[in-house]
């Protein structure tokens, strides 16, 4: 029910010429059926002549660049290949720059060097190795998402100390029995999530239009002050050495 929209936007990208490349990723149940909607909007058998590239993917990392990790974790909701994301940034070493000044070690690509984690020789012969001038490693900032999800037990491990859980509430705890027999959670059961894993900030979404926006905010902030509820187009700046920031 989430992946009908990616028809039109594909259609709609393809009559502007607006298109080199599509990369859409998922389970193995949700790609075999963005291909049957594919087939739908271009053609049977056109996917691959359009510049939609469909892939499937597995629990595990996804992407590894310079800055930040991204990596795909199981989640329960009605059927297998379901999946939340963590966005993390690289674990650092802070530069210390008062010891770098006591060795007399020059601004530059020496000091580039050294915070690579490489050692340098200095132009007076002495060598400087980089746990001479690092602190000690400094997790990054991380994010998880979780969107339709059942049961949250099973994820208190992966979103530990998150700066940012962006993450479902479809019910109030009223109807939790709703909640569990659809495969859904409430806004208290993600309120607890985020304050027993240590959460800095929990965004909610996919609310049940049965209910007020307050009251689920209400009901999560109860137990989790620090609670949003989302909105198209919101923007949130996650820094590891501040608050989360809504924009």
């Amino acid at each position: 029910d989430h992946i009908l929209g990616l028809g039109g936007l594909a259609s709609t990208l393809g009559r502007w010429e607006a298109m080199d490349e599509l990369n859409i990723y998922g389970g193995a149940s949700a790609i075999t059926r963005v291909h049957a909607l594919m087939e739908v909007v271009f053609g049977p058998g056109q996917v691959p002549n359009v510049g939609v590239s469909l892939n499937e993917i597995e629990a595990g990392p996804l992407f590894e660049g310079g800055n930040f990790t991204l990596t795909a974790f199981p989640v329960t909701h009605r059927g297998a290949g379901c999946f939340g994301f963590t966005f993390e940034e690289q674990t650092r070493r802070p530069f210390l720059n008062e010891k770098a000044e006591a060795l007399g070690i020059p601004q530059g690509p020496v000091r580039r060097d050294l915070i690579a984690g490489q050692s340098v020789i200095l132009a007076d012969g002495r060598t400087i190795q980089p746990e001479d001038v690092l602190g000690e490693p400094m997790r990054g900032a991380k994010f998880c998402f979780v969107g339709d999800v059942a049961r949250t037990g099973p994820l208190h491990k992966i979103v530990d100390g998150a700066d940012l859980l962006v993450i479902e509430a479809t019910y109030l705890d009223a109807d939790a029995e709703l909640a569990e027999a659809h495969g859904h959670i409430t806004a208290k059961a993600a309120a607890r999530l985020a304050r027993n894993a240590g959460v800095k900030t929990l965004v909610l979404h996919h609310l049940s239009r049965r209910y007020r926006t307050q009251d689920v905010l209400a009901e999560a902030q109860a137990i989790f002050p620090d609670t949003y509820v989302a909105n198209d187009l919101d923007h949130f700046r996650v820094k590891k050495s501040g608050p989360v920031e809504k924009l």
